[in-house]
């Protein structure tokens, strides 16, 4: 069965058990992590870890849409995770694509890598919407895009932080994206020496990213105050006008062909 452009046919089967809302495994004992997005976790024997909000609605939610049916998985990067898992696009037998079916319904968020792009604009496209209209997760304060001052309090966390650059430079290699007037201390997007292939690839140009509105998207550290590690580029948003667009052309809307 052939997949549209950019994405290789991986394998084929029937889902016999949904582990939660981003992972499930398929009958011959091949466990899929859904890639491109995150649900809200379950402890799954976690000591000490609590249950996120709407982790239980999300896994029932993948659970309708995929348990007892057959699904396509396709590839657009690294094909396996370090615990084995497949890390893939999967389409039920009707067209259905799955990672886009439960973002609409606000079920999960984009959660991107930089060796699996594939399909993560189109999966922000349609996040946007949901957000919007607060559906399923983005009815929760805990999951809501943060201002910039509100990054200190969220330091080891994955967050959606917009605001606007107010300073860009590129020293010893390495791009700083600063969003407060002091770099020691107030929130700043950093792209490593060896991240740039990408951008450079894109043609995206981050020092153009000064004075602009963006939404960026990752996990915060604190490094000179908060810090938030840029791999890729589909984890900078830019706003144009103040309304924050994203690709809407991405080869995965319509699945196996």
């Amino acid at each position: 069965m052939a997949v549209a452009a950019d994405l290789e046919p991986g394998e084929t089967g029937l889902v016999s058990r949904v582990i939660d809302g981003d992972t499930f495994v398929l009958s011959d004992g091949l466990e899929v992590r859904l890639i491109g997005l995150q649900a809200p976790k379950l402890p799954l024997g976690r000591p000490g870890f609590a249950t996120w909000p709407l982790a239980p609605e999300a896994k029932s939610a993948l659970q309708q849409i995929v348990l007892d049916r057959t699904v396509s998985l396709s590839y657009g990067g690294a094909r396996r995770d370090r615990y084995g898992r497949a890390l893939a696009q999967a389409h039920r037998a009707d067209g259905l694509w799955v990672q886009g079916d439960m973002i609409r319904r606000g079920m999960a968020r984009v959660y991107s890598f930089k060796d699996n792009r594939v399909c993560v604009s189109d999966l922000l496209a349609l996040e946007m919407k949901a957000r919007d209209a607060r559906l399923g997760m983005w009815r929760f304060d805990g999951y809501r895009v943060r201002s910039v001052p509100e990054t200190f309090d969220a330091i080891d966390t994955f967050q959606i932080v917009e605001g606007r650059v107010l300073s860009a430079a590129r020293i010893n290699r390495r791009t700083f994206l600063n969003f407060g007037d002091d770099w020691r201390t107030d929130f700043t997007a950093t792209v490593a020496p060896g991240d740039h292939r990408p951008f450079d690839k894109d043609d995206f140009d981050l020092l153009a990213l000064e004075g602009k509105k963006v939404r960026v998207r990752g996990w915060l550290t604190s490094y000179n105050g908060p810090n938030m590690v840029i791999t890729h580029p589909e984890q900078i948003e830019i706003s144009a006008d103040d309304s924050l667009e994203t690709a809407t052309q991405s080869p995965c809307q319509t699945g196996p062909l």
